[in-house]
């Protein structure tokens, strides 16, 4: 790493709605600050603008809860339609109590409400009905999902701007997660493309010479943490950051696994099945 590291918030982005082309209002937004895309640099973009380009939006209006979801929902307090959507983004609950809907994925994820999400979603012009706009309403008939392929969504939007810019860069899609063993959530990686998520500095030496036998570093995670601080949670307005001077290890290309390597697999996973116990599953 170098001993300059500039994180840049790119504020003053547009909504993003289906079909933008983020890799525009990207690089308008940084030409608004001044500044161009250079080699090395990594975009850090919060998973909302994402999917919100990709369509990856589902109205509740049209969804039918089923019987199952109809019970979680009381269980949770939530509502039965957002739990069907949960449960179609899901292959397997984790837990359910009040006010608590933990499952897992299809893309391994192991989260609230599976990562779909209401907040910072505007209502399309005539799409939410009076009811909702009332004052103290919180509920957007409007729900936003993960990318389809978080890894896949970095990937293309990194080969884009290399196309139209001439430039080699690092993309990072995060999201917030709770963890079950800290109170609050932090950023973390759901996709990357062009960096190491994962480092592996297993035989590097400490400050007396002893060798690192088992040290895995959330490299990922760590830059999506340190730019979810700028991003913000709430009405900031700021889903995307730049990230320069941040000499990160560079992937193999032809074996370029994204963000996948820092899902802790099941059998590692001792917070969801600890040793003996016996897992509850609805």
């Amino acid at each position: 790493m170098s001993g300059s590291v500039l994180f840049q918030p790119i504020s003053g982005l547009p909504l993003v709605e289906p079909g933008d082309d983020l890799a525009r209002l990207l690089v308008d937004g940084l030409g608004r600050l001044g500044l161009s895309l250079q080699g090395g640099d990594i975009l850090v973009l919060a998973q909302k603008i994402v999917s919100k380009s990709e369509g990856q939006l589902v109205n509740l209006r049209g969804i039918e809860p089923s019987d199952r979801a109809r019970q979680i929902g009381q269980i949770v307090g939530k509502d039965p339609r957002l739990v069907e959507v949960i449960l179609g983004q899901s292959r397997e609950i984790v837990w359910v109590s009040p006010g608590i809907f933990v499952v897992e994925t299809h893309h391994g994820f192991v989260c609230a409400n599976a990562g779909v999400d209401r907040s910072n979603i505007a209502q399309p012009e005539g799409g939410g009905g009076q009811e909702q706009k009332q004052e103290g309403s919180e509920e957007n008939e409007w729900v936003c999902l993960l990318p389809l392929d978080p890894n896949a969504s970095a990937a293309r939007l990194r080969d884009t701007l290399r196309e139209r810019t001439g430039t080699h860069i690092a993309v990072l899609i995060n999201d917030t997660h709770g963890r079950p063993f800290r109170m609050g959530g932090v950023g973390v990686a759901l996709g990357t493309a062009g960096l190491v998520g994962l480092a592996d500095q297993k035989g590097q030496s400490d400050l007396f010479g002893y060798r690192l036998r088992n040290t895995l570093t959330a490299v990922g995670d760590e830059l999506a943490s340190a730019a979810s601080l700028l991003m913000g949670q709430a009405a900031e307005a700021t889903p995307a950051v730049l990230v320069r001077g941040l000499l990160l290890a560079q992937p193999d290309p032809a074996h370029d696994l994204g963000a996948t390597d820092l899902i802790r697999p099941a059998n590692r996973d001792v917070f969801r099945y600890p040793p003996g116990s016996e897992q509850w599953r609805m």
